[in-house]
């Protein structure tokens, strides 16, 4: 493996470097779809809904939010550019920096909230072996790690990390795990027990799609790297697509099983279950450090859009030490708005991205790098999509929900993800086709 790839910047990856075939590509996004905090998203969706409406939504939300990611991994070994860089074909340079900005700060927040869920679990852990809670010193430990895995990049972390021991040694935790939720959970009792209400079913879909779309601004910084389309679609797609639906159903069956209160008091009640329980849940914590690492790698090619001539490394250690002090002083309290939030930012966005491409049918070096400043058009179709979200389900600062809730939104059963996504890929369509025929030789602006 070439030294060169873990810092390769935002030009093009050449053919030497695209090194990874579907099963690396596969296990890569394997292995961040079996993450603590995919297992936490699954608490979310009961007892609100029932446990059989629950399974349903994890079922319809993954195969849509895997498919946009599959296809955003495809466009992505296309162009071989990262995420952000590639943004600005559809948005223009400038435009792509508000992307960049909104990425910068979900990865910050993800890299949060990981590290206060491995810090958790470990602090949980050592209470129950040493008598030593210490959460912000597995905070600091799980910072170190993740920095660590974040320089080695994505083809070193797979081949060094992932492919040896890792991603089997959480396949072995998982599946323990599994039978220990399911042993005595009394199923048949739990798939008749109704929902409490409080969440449809289409905002479960919703929640359930967020987490793969978590990931559509980040898609290509991996994927650049693939040797070909398809195997950056089907290893993307399905790789992350088979984790998550297990540990989004995993989770529910666990918080409705064992009669938790609130997702924060699952990995005690792991924790608490037994020796073997806790050696699995104690690999999960040390694989754990896996997701934050591509949360602050991105973080850093995200911010290589604004300034590329930064070093990488850099930015990686200041994205890390930032996202530490954050899980010193955050709380997991707000996680369910934050993956709405999350939808309503970049399922529209993601929207705009595949029409145009279409349109286009793919994109070369020159409509990458060769842009105007603004393509204010497609800013406005990812606008709408991102109101139509909003309208659908408010989210964010308790002012903002309070204001858009004055509009009274009817809902049409559908949820907010796929009308949002419809709205801008069809204003984005319309809006190319129509300025080519004004200007078929110039750029659409």
């Amino acid at each position: 493996m070439s030294q060169e790839t873990p810092n390769w910047g935002i030009e093009p990856v050449p053919e030497r470097l695209r090194v990874l075939g579907l099963f690396d590509t596969g296990l890569l996004w394997s292995s961040l779809g079996l993450s603590l905090l995919v297992l936490v998203a699954g608490t979310l969706l009961v007892p609100a809904l029932s446990l059989r409406d629950a399974l349903l939504a994890i079922v319809v939300g993954g195969l849509l939010g895997n498919a946009m990611l599959g296809f955003a991994g495809l466009i992505g070994a296309q162009a071989r550019v990262p995420a952000m860089v590639l943004l600005r074909a559809p948005l223009g340079r400038r435009g792509s920096y508000l992307a960049t900005v909104l990425n910068v700060v979900q990865n910050v927040g993800w890299t949060i909230f990981e590290l206060i869920v491995i810090a958790t679990v470990a602090a949980a852990l050592s209470q129950q072996v040493f008598g030593f809670r210490g959460k912000w010193f597995w905070t600091l430990v799980a910072a170190a790690a993740t920095t660590a895995l974040a320089l080695l990049g994505p083809v070193g972390f797979v081949r060094r990390w992932v492919k040896p021991f890792a991603i089997w040694v959480v396949l072995a935790s998982l599946a323990y795990l599994t039978w220990w939720a399911l042993h005595d959970a009394g199923l048949r009792e739990l798939w008749s027990r109704p929902g409490e209400g409080g969440l449809g079913f289409w905002g479960g879909v919703d929640l359930m799609i967020a987490m793969p779309v978590s990931w559509l601004p980040l898609a290509t910084d991996y994927t650049r790297f693939s040797r070909s389309r398809s195997r950056a679609f089907w290893g993307t797609g399905l790789g992350y697509l088979l984790p998550n639906v297990w540990l989004y159903a995993l989770g529910a069956i666990l918080l409705l099983s064992k009669n938790l209160s609130d997702t924060t008091s699952l990995m005690t009640a792991i924790a608490a279950g037994g020796l073997a329980s806790g050696l699995a849940l104690f690999a999960l914590v040390v694989d754990e450090t896996k997701v934050p690492f591509a949360n602050v790698y991105s973080t850093a090619l995200s911010l290589q859009n604004l300034i590329p001539r930064a070093s990488q490394r850099m930015l990686i250690l200041a994205a890390a030490l930032f996202s530490t002090v954050g899980a010193l002083a955050i709380d997991l309290a707000q996680y369910q708005t934050f993956l709405y939030l999350l939808g309503s930012f970049f399922v529209p966005l993601f929207g705009v991205l595949a029409a145009d491409w279409l349109l286009r049918r793919g994109y070369d070096r020159d409509a990458v790098f060769r842009v105007p400043s603004l393509r204010t058009a497609q800013l406005g179709a990812w606008l709408a999509g991102f109101v139509l979200y909003q309208w659908l389900i408010p989210t964010g600062p308790s002012w903002w929900v309070e204001l858009v809730a004055h509009l009274h939104a009817k809902s049409w059963g559908l949820g907010a993800s796929l009308p949002s996504f419809a709205l801008a890929f069809a204003l984005s369509a319309l809006l190319n086709i129509l300025a080519r025929t004004r200007a078929p030789s110039s750029p659409a602006d």
